[in-house]
């Protein structure tokens, strides 16, 4: 666990001191650390609690990111925000499930699946390249929004395709789609409210001290991310986005501190996690990442599929050419979805499902792949597009 911190936070460091993707030296030093030097074995280190931890850590980084939205935002970036998380996913995990299909070979349930764990962003990734790059307000709470939004999305669609695919008929799948989906969002949007209420309650009427805001915050998060989930599978992540969102936009109470301590355990959370899940790979997964195919659906994915899903999800959105250019170049994956692939390979090897192994390496390449690349090239795209703020 030590090793773990240590590696994490030096990965931190050195990001910043020479100006490079944390993300990328923190996937790095995780493969160093766990399948070359063995010094952190996750599976070992962990057990059975590997996946639960983790899936709490992403609720409440997810937390943190909804805490930097603004409502007032959505005046100037909400038609392009509902037009990305709702045609550009579409276009994106259809389009990315296309190319899994014809390039990795998969089949079409585990490529569909793959798909869905594609479409997501993620705070994790948008915002340090918020900080890199300064652009026009429009344009960081477009990026904003889609990011935090489309996370549990993404992994709602996931679930939602997981349970489809075992589906008896075409028309059995649907009705478990619909149904999911209506339950899922119905269920995160009331419960993460309801916690929202609780702990603006609580400190409204005193019945906590200072000192106990933030532990009694965190006790309401992981308990309206282990109701939701128990009612619903992945309804957590949405509820404890919303709980986020709420708590931040409400003006009852000052939950300035609150805000301080959850930016701060998010950069521990995140170097902890990309460690943890970077050294569960294997030099076999590593082999598989740098093959042909995978490096040309990772070219796919950067140059034809966000693009198009850009380009059909803001057509009434009021964006100039060259906001559009610029978003149609900023797609990073991040945790979620690492830590969803990861759960979902090994639902599907339990399931007796081949190719479910092949998963998580080609989610890896992604994510070091469209980090690495949108790390370097935004900040000079913003200035020659003259989209910088």
């Amino acid at each position: 666990m030590t090793t773990i911190i240590i590696v994490g936070i030096t990965a931190q460091w050195l990001a910043w001191r020479f100006k490079i993707p944390a993300i990328f030296l923190l996937i790095l030093l995780g493969i160093v650390s766990g399948p070359v030097l063995h010094l952190i074995v996750p599976d070992r280190l962990f057990g059975n609690l590997l996946f639960p931890l983790t899936s709490i850590a992403v609720a409440l980084i997810l937390f943190e990111g909804g805490l930097n939205l603004r409502i007032a935002d959505l005046k100037q970036a909400g038609a392009a925000v509902r037009g990305l998380i709702c045609v550009g996913v579409i276009v994106t995990w259809l389009a990315g499930a296309l190319a899994g299909y014809l390039l990795l070979g998969f089949d079409c349930q585990v490529a569909l699946l793959l798909g869905a764990i594609l479409v997501v962003t993620g705070p994790t990734v948008i915002v340090p390249l918020l900080r890199q790059v300064p652009l026009t307000r429009r344009l960081a709470a477009i990026l904003r929004w889609e990011g935090i939004l489309i996370d549990p999305l993404g992994a709602m669609l996931a679930v939602l395709v997981f349970e489809a695919s075992f589906a008896d008929g075409m028309h059995e799948a649907l009705k478990i789609a619909l149904l999911g989906a209506g339950k899922t969002i119905f269920l995160g949007v009331v419960i993460g409210l309801l916690g929202a209420g609780l702990i603006v309650f609580l400190i409204k009427r005193y019945y906590i001290p200072d000192y106990l805001q933030i532990p009694v915050t965190l006790t309401v998060i992981v308990s309206v991310y282990a109701t939701a989930n128990l009612l619903r599978t992945e309804s957590g992540l949405l509820a404890v986005t919303i709980l986020g969102i709420s708590l931040a936009n409400q003006k009852t109470v000052a939950v300035g501190q609150i805000i301080n301590f959850f930016e701060n355990l998010r950069v521990i959370l995140l170097s902890s996690l990309f460690t943890v899940l970077a050294a569960r790979l294997s030099f076999n997964d590593l082999g598989y990442m740098l093959s042909w195919n995978s490096l040309a659906f990772l070219g796919l994915l950067i140059l034809v599929v966000r693009p198009v899903a850009v380009t059909l999800g803001t057509i009434r959105a009021g964006l100039s050419r060259r906001e559009r250019i610029f978003l149609g170049f900023v797609a990073p994956r991040g945790i979620v979805a690492a830590s969803v692939s990861s759960i979902f390979a090994m639902q599907l090897q339990a399931a007796g499902v081949i190719q479910a192994e092949r998963l998580e390496p080609v989610t890896f390449l992604i994510i070091i792949g469209t980090v690495t690349v949108y790390g370097l090239s935004v900040a000079p795209l913003a200035r020659r597009l003259g989209v910088s703020g």
